[in-house]
Order: structure tokens, then C-alpha cells, then sequence
């Protein structure tokens, strides 16, 4: 953990204060917020109190926090009970919100006048009858009940939150895989929940084309039989989508049958109900399943929304994320809704057809809050400062970021052109397993000034700190471990923490600091004098491709699925678009020679059986990885040589020559 921080190759300007002409009501010192998040951290009990209190339960709880049956599985606000479709939907609905837009949704495809060809809008009002009728179909032509198990393989389409509003109302747990993950990665996520039944599409839009989505579900439930029912929504209306008599069933010809009265009354749901199971890449071995409750959820993000985001009944909040990944489980499904915000969804990619189909859509609904990624953001500013400034941004007042380290640069790209120097910008860190932000600037307590390329403050009542390896902090400036010092609401839940895998749970996030009990969260970062955290970067073996992360194990896995290879090591290179992508160190089976044919096939193998983001930038042959004595792979020293730093410790390496080779094919001599 040495070395000067930096990302993307930009120093870390720990001393640069921005600050904004004006903004809502006074400036909170940060001084002062210090002292008032240790008085946070010190009685959180009764701040995650009082925020759960402003939440609608059908029963209240009997305690705050207690142990769960597993260690360091915490049950949050046990005995209550409370349910989060109705707490985006049915209260609103009773309220002065029931005509409020809920959702504007856009569609990729364009007319030849340029505008979107499909735009829908829900009221709340709209919204609530929706899902009704879906639970009611639910429950009543599939069966499905609190406790049963579902999947959803969708692009981003109004049908694909309406179905995780409804499994909500039921206390049907699910789990969202990603639309651009293969059969494999979809079959092995369906086995590993035991889902019952899958919801997906004909077809996607991307770019500008359709891609078929059926064909690889079908392809999927060949691997994975727990599926006996598949829901199929038409969204291309490709006339040659494959269906199974009696398996498959096309979503607009059930809704037909399913009354505009139908109701469905939202089932009492214990707080630490599964609400749903999210896969993410791990080391090694399979990916893991991390279970979110309902209860300590609902009230982080409920907190987060209003600290963070400072949502208010007159904001039109975007947030371009997938629901495929937590954030769009979190800040695009329930954390918006649960607050009645106006938020826009849209489908397709942010290029398409032209770079400045964001500004667009920005300028099109007044979108006024605004939660990007870095990568996106690099990605507009190699297309120029031009395809901003023709449009009308003055609606924004709120920029933040997501899913990586935001390089300062890119932070003062979004804050002097997008935002044009009047709106706060922050990038908030936080994890698949967190369940919500940890570390912001959070406008909605005045939090200010900010700091190019940082993260923020932990936000109240997390005790998050930068550690060495002996859990000791770290001092100002210096790099270290990002831990979590004490429980939060929204933390993975009962009753394993991990799906069907408490060992592991506690083994991946506990074990590493277990004598101090701390939550290691996987990533280096430095806290600066001021009590500010610079996230660096990952410190295991996942990769973050563009906010996408992807294991090692699985990419790997996926190449020696190959005919061709023997071995793999993937790692991560810095990239100035998507801050890091991977390149793969390949050992050959017997029989086949390294050529530019077979590199281009591995690529390709992977980009269709794995994921297209997954795709190696490059492929080198070697005739041997670096290996420690008992077989590992040292992906370390691999890392090390593409990233020219010195190797470290090789006490424990095998053969030395065989790092000579990963040298002279990244070098691009030939590997004898």
C-alpha cells in the first residue's frame, strides 16, 4: 500500500476546495459535520430510529438492531413489518401524489425527426394500478406467494420495474441479471436462487439494432431446471421468437385477461424478509448471491435519497443506470419511487443516435438531479464540450456519480461544463453489498465545499476509515484499505448474508479484520486531513469495467471454456474511458499454436459466451503464468508487469522464468 495515489494516472489534489456562488440556505462547515457524524456514529440506534419512523409499517418493531442466526448477520428493525410496494405506490396514491408523474420512460429508437419514437408516462396513480393487476396475475394464474423465488433477464422497459414493484407486493424474492450476460451467466444464477419462474423479453434495442434475448433465456433454462414458467414481454415484436407450449406465455395476451379493477393488498413482510438476492462477481469460485432485506433497506434508502440526492417534490431525477445492477435496484426502482420523485427512465446507450441523446433527454424533461458515471462522463468529453452547450441545462441544480473512482478531471468536466460551475457535483461510493451510499457529499445537508476526484464524507451514522493490514488507521494522505467500522441498515441480511453461503459471507467480508469485527469492503482509499474519502481503486481480483464489476474466476472460466486454451490470467489495465479493462495471459492446450486468428476467436468467444463489456482488449500467449508453489496463479505479478510496477514479494513464486515470459508477450516479443 505504497506508492503516491492517484487515478487514471491524475494525482489526488487533496488541498483544492471548490466552492459554489450560491446554494440552498448556508453552508454547512465541515468541521462542524465532523462533530456531528461522531455524535451519529455514536448513537446511530436512534438516528436509523428516528429516519425508519418517517416510513409507513404495517407493524412496528421490537428492536432496533439484533444478531441474525449467522455471524455478523444483523437483523435490522426486527418484529416489524412494512412493504416497499407500498411504500412507492399505495401511500403516495392515498395522498396529494396520486396524479404526480412517476415515470417518463424513453425508448431508444428515434423517428426521422429526430425525437424518441416511444415516450410513456406513468402517474403514481397509473403506476399502482399496473402492478396491481401484475401481482394479481401473479398470484393467481402462476401461483407465485411471499417466499417463492423469481428471475428477470430485461432491458431497461417500464415492464421490467413494474415486475420488481409487484414481486415486492407479494414477498416473492427475485433476483435481476444483467440483459447483456450470456445463458451461462443467466442458467447459473437461476439455479443457484432455485427461481421458479423467469421474466424476459423477445428482444432489446441497442444502438440501433435488435438483439434476441428469448433465444439465450431458452438456451439458459437448458442449464437451469428450477424454471417452469417464463414470462415474456414483446418488446421488439420479433414475429420469429422461439415459444414453449406450456412454459412460455406472452405478457400482453395474460394482461388481457386481468381486470383495470384487479387489487392486490400488499403482504405484511417481516423487515428482514429477502427482498431480493443481486449476483456479483467474486475472486474466485461462483458469483456471489447478496441478499437485501426489506426493513433496514427501505429506511437506507430512504436516508440516502434525501441526504445525498436533496429530492424534493419538484425534481426530475435521472439516473441512466441498468436495473441489472444494484444501483438500478436502488436509485432507479425504489429509492426515487419511495420519496414520490418524477425520474426519467431511458433505454438505450448514450450515443445513440448522436453523442448528445443525453443532453437531450436532460433538456427535453428539465431533469434537474442528475446520477451518471465516470465512464460515461469521459466518454462525452472525448466527444467534445459542443454537443453539451447546444442544449439547455439550466433545470440541473444536483450532479453525482457512481460505480468507480471519478478521476478530478472528469470532476471538473461535469462541474464547469455540465453543471456550469452552479451545481454541486459529488461522487458517492458504495457497493453491491452496501445496498446504498456510504461516502457522499450530501447536498441535502448543505454539505459543502467539494474536492475534485473525491468521494466525500461517510455519510451519518456509518463509521467507514481507511485501515493498514493491521486494521490500524491510516494517516492523512496515506493509502490504505477502505473498511466499514460498525452495522448499517441496508447491509446484506438475513437470514446468510449470501445466499445459501454464511461461510463465505463471513469469510469475504469479516474474515480479513475479524479480531476488530470490521467490514472489509475491497478497495484501497486514502482519507485526507480534512476527514475526506479518495477511493483508489479495487484490492482484490475483481475487475471494474466501466461501474461493471466482473471477476476474475468467471472471465477465466470462460476463455478455458475454449477449445484452444488451457489457462488463463485476466487482469485489469488502466483505461482512459472506462477506467480499467481487462487483458488476458493465455496458456495453450497441446496441438495449437498462438496466432492472430486464435486471438481474435478468444476475444470473440468471450464476448459471446461471457459478456460483450467482458471482452479482453487484448490476448497474450504464454507457455506458463506465474504460479506460487501450491498452483495459484499470482495475478498480482501478471498485473504488475502490464502495469510496469515492481513485482514485490516473490518469496512464494514458483518459477521465475515464467514471469520473463508475461514480460515479453505484453512487450509483444515472441514467447518461445
Amino acid at each position: 500500500m505504497t506508492g503516491e495515489p492517484e487515478i487514471l494516472g491524475e494525482s489526488l489534489p487533496f488541498d483544492e476546495i471548490v466552492h459554489l456562488e450560491s446554494w440552498r440556505g448556508e453552508r454547512v462547515d465541515p468541521d462542524a459535520y465532523r462533530r456531528a457524524h461522531s455524535t451519529s456514529v455514536r448513537d446511530s440506534l436512534s438516528m436509523w430510529e428516528s429516519l425508519a419512523k418517517e416510513l409507513d409499517w404495517q407493524r412496528p418493531w421490537t428492536s432496533v438492531l439484533s444478531d441474525g442466526d449467522h455471524p455478523n448477520v444483523a437483523k435490522w428493525f426486527a418484529g416489524g413489518a412494512l412493504n416497499l410496494s407500498q411504500l412507492a405506490l399505495d401511500r403516495h396514491v392515498a395522498g396529494p401524489r396520486r396524479n404526480k408523474l412517476a415515470l417518463i420512460w424513453e425508448g431508444e429508437p428515434v423517428g426521422k425527426d429526430g425525437n424518441p419514437a416511444e415516450v410513456r408516462k406513468y402517474t403514481y396513480y397509473d403506476l399502482w394500478r399496473e402492478v396491481n393487476r401484475l401481482a394479481f396475475l401473479l398470484r393467481n394464474n402462476f401461483g407465485m406467494k411471499k417466499g417463492d423465488r423469481m428471475a428477470v433477464y430485461m432491458p431497461l422497459v417500464p415492464e421490467a420495474i413494474i415486475f420488481l414493484l409487484a414481486a415486492a407486493r407479494l414477498g416473492v424474492t427475485f433476483t435481476v441479471v444483467f440483459s447483456g450476460f450470456s445463458a451461462e451467466a443467466l442458467a447459473s444464477r437461476i439455479s443457484d436462487l432455485g427461481a421458479k419462474l423467469l421474466v424476459t423479453v423477445d428482444g432489446l434495442n441497442r444502438r440501433g439494432k435488435q438483439v434476441g434475448l428469448k433465444e439465450i433465456a431458452d438456451d439458459a433454462l437448458e442449464q437451469a431446471r428450477t424454471v417452469n414458467q417464463v414470462i415474456v414481454v414483446r418488446r421488439t415484436g420479433a414475429p420469429d421468437t422461439p415459444m414453449k407450449a406450456g412454459r412460455d406465455y406472452w405478457f400482453d395476451d395474460l394482461m388481457r385477461g386481468v381486470p383495470s379493477s384487479a387489487r392486490v393488498a400488499p403482504e405484511p413482510l417481516e423487515s428482514e424478509h429477502p427482498l431480493y438476492v443481486l449476483y456479483t462477481s467474486g475472486t474466485t469460485g461462483k458469483p456471489k448471491g447478496l441478499i437485501h432485506d426489506n426493513g433496514g433497506y427501505a429506511v437506507l434508502l430512504h436516508a440516502t435519497m434525501k441526504w445525498a440526492f436533496d429530492i424534493n417534490d419538484g425534481d426530475v431525477y435521472w439516473c441512466p443506470a441498468d436495473i441489472g445492477w444494484v444501483t438500478g435496484h436502488s436509485y432507479v426502482v425504489f429509492g426515487p419511487l419511495i420519496e414520490g420523485a418524477t425520474e426519467v427512465v431511458y433505454e438505450g446507450t448514450l450515443d445513440f443516435p448522436k453523442p448528445d441523446r443525453w443532453w437531450r433527454v436532460i433538456e427535453r424533461y428539465g431533469v434537474s438531479v442528475f446520477y451518471t458515471t465516470p465512464t460515461a462522463t469521459r466518454m462525452q468529453m472525448r466527444f467534445g464540450e459542443d454537443f453539451v452547450r447546444k442544449h439547455d441545462r439550466s433545470s440541473l441544480r444536483l450532479i453525482h456519480s457512481v460505480g468507480e473512482p471519478i478521476n478530478p478531471s472528469a470532476w471538473r468536466w461535469l462541474f464547469e461544463v455540465v453543471g456550469e460551475r452552479r451545481c454541486p457535483v459529488g461522487s458517492t461510493w458504495w457497493m453491491t453489498e452496501t445496498g446504498g451510499i456510504m461516502v457522499s457529499h450530501l447536498p441535502g445537508l448543505k454539505l459543502l465545499p467539494m474536492k475534485p476526484g473525491t468521494n466525500g464524507l461517510p455519510i451519518p451514522g456509518v463509521d467507514a476509515d481507511v485501515v493498514d493490514e493491521g486494521g490500524q488507521p491510516v494517516g492523512p494522505g496515506e493509502k490504505g484499505l477502505l473498511v466499514i467500522r460498525n452495522r448499517w441498515p441496508g447491509m446484506p441480511g438475513p437470514p446468510t448474508g449470501m445466499w445459501g453461503d454464511p461461510e463465505r459471507y463471513a469469510k469475504q467480508y469479516f474474515e480479513r479484520f475479524s479480531a476488530k469485527g470490521y467490514f472489509y469492503c475491497g478497495d484501497y482509499a486514502v482519507k485526507d486531513k480534512d476527514g475526506y474519502i479518495w477511493v483508489a481503486g479495487r484490492a482484490d481480483e475483481v475487475l471494474k469495467v466501466a461501474g461493471h464489476r466482473i471477476g476474475t474466476f468467471e472471465l477465466e472460466s470462460s476463455i478455458v471454456s475454449h477449445k484452444a486454451a488451457s489457462e488463463a490470467a485476466v487482469v485489469a489495465i488502466p483505461d482512459p474511458v472506462k477506467g480499467e479493462v481487462p487483458i488476458a495471459f493465455v496458456v495453450l492446450r497441446e496441438g495449437f499454436a498462438p496466432s492472430e486468428e486464435l486471438r481474435k476467436e478468444v476475444r470473440l468467444w468471450v464476448r459471446n459466451g461471457f459478456s460483450p463489456i467482458a471482452e479482453p482488449t487484448q490476448v497474450y500467449f504464454v507457455n506458463r503464468l506465474p504460479k506460487t508453489r501450491s498452483g495459484k496463479i499470482m495475478r498480482r505479478l501478471v498485473k504488475a508487469v502490464a502495469e510496469g510496477k515492481p513485482l514485490g514479494d516473490v518469496a512464494t513464486l514458483e518459477d521465475e522464468a515464467s514471469v520473463d515470459e508475461v514480460k515479453q508477450a505484453y512487450r509483444g516479443l515472441k514467447v518461445t
